[in-house]
């Protein structure tokens, strides 16, 4: 057996070990920074490479994905010194992984205190009322001014949001207080306006009562008066043919006397106290008594012989 052999397989395992140990898969939304005998040689994409042994370093492994930054309370003054708290949201990409490997020594801390900087200039140029009802604004200007500033990091400063402004205990009670006196007002104009609504409800329900109740009461009143016209009708139509009647018989004079007599007998069995009685009718009268004395005397003998 050649004594070199086991040699020569040693050194055959530690070059594959070598080849095996530099070849590089850089999977999605990552990026890798190679670097050549210490100066920059190119940047890995996705997919499978392979670096030269002992000459080619991996500088720095960048991540292309949207990153958040949460940075805590940072007192600020307003243009009316008022001092506060306030912190920040920023969200960014890096778009260059050469300049954000070499532009800076620690990115994130440049982009932290660049933050920390813009933001007090921002505020500085503001009142306290347009810095808590501005929120929009101060966001758009932080994020134009850092954008712009970043570029040469490598870096796009996507959107910047102010979670939380925090102002001096004293003014938080005064807007508590403020927003407490609000919000009983607000209340207090939805109690007024319910009972102005329910007012309008109660006289509108109201009129429209008294506006059925008056209907009602005019069609009874029609009814009532067509009732009586309609009765008054009938009457005079009865009359009318009643005459009508008579008139076409032709009575005689005494026919006419004897309905004048049983009229007046009619109007002596009503409650009058005094009767004036015609001559027409006088002589009826006599002539009637006269027959009650005949068919008196006749009738006298035959009860006094039924008696018998």
């Amino acid at each position: 057996m050649n004594p070199l052999y086991p040699v020569l397989m040693f050194i055959g395992l530690m070059v594959i070990l070598i080849l095996v140990k530099n070849i590089r898969v850089v999977p999605q939304a990552r990026a890798v920074v190679i670097e050549r005998l210490g100066a920059y040689s190119t940047t890995w994409s996705v997919g499978l490479k392979f670096k030269i042994p002992f000459i080619e370093r991996v500088a720095k492994v960048v991540s292309l994905k949207e990153q958040v930054l949460d940075f805590p309370p940072r007192p600020v003054i307003t243009k009316d010194n008022v001092s506060m708290d306030i912190d920040t949201v920023l969200y960014f990409e890096i778009t260059d992984p050469k300049l954000y490997t070499y532009g800076a020594e620690n990115p994130l801390v440049a982009i932290e205190s660049l933050t920390a900087t813009t933001l007090r200039n921002i505020i500085g140029e503001m009142e306290l009322d347009q810095t808590l009802t501005s929120r929009d604004l101060i966001n758009t200007k932080m994020r134009m001014i850092l954008d712009e500033a970043t570029d040469a990091w490598g870096v796009k400063v996507n959107r910047v949001e102010l979670k939380n402004i925090i102002p001096p205990r004293d003014i938080q009670e005064a807007m508590e207080k403020q927003m407490r006196a609000e919000r009983e007002k607000r209340q207090s104009i939805l109690r007024a306006e319910g009972e102005k609504q329910s007012a309008i409800l109660v006289a509108e329900g109201e009129k429209e009562s008294a506006i059925l109740r008056a209907d009602a009461e005019k069609q009874a009143a029609i009814l009532k008066a067509q009732g009586e016209a309609e009765a008054i009708l009938m009457v005079q139509t009865a009359t009318a043919d009643g005459i009508r009647k008579i008139n076409e018989s032709v009575p005689s004079e005494k026919v006419i006397q004897i309905r004048a007599l049983e009229a007046f007998a009619a109007a002596a069995n009503g409650r009058a106290t005094k009767i004036i009685i015609p001559s027409e009718i006088q002589g009826l009268a006599g002539l009637a008594a006269g027959l009650k004395e005949v068919w008196g005397d006749t009738s006298a003998p035959a009860a006094t012989k039924e008696k018998e």
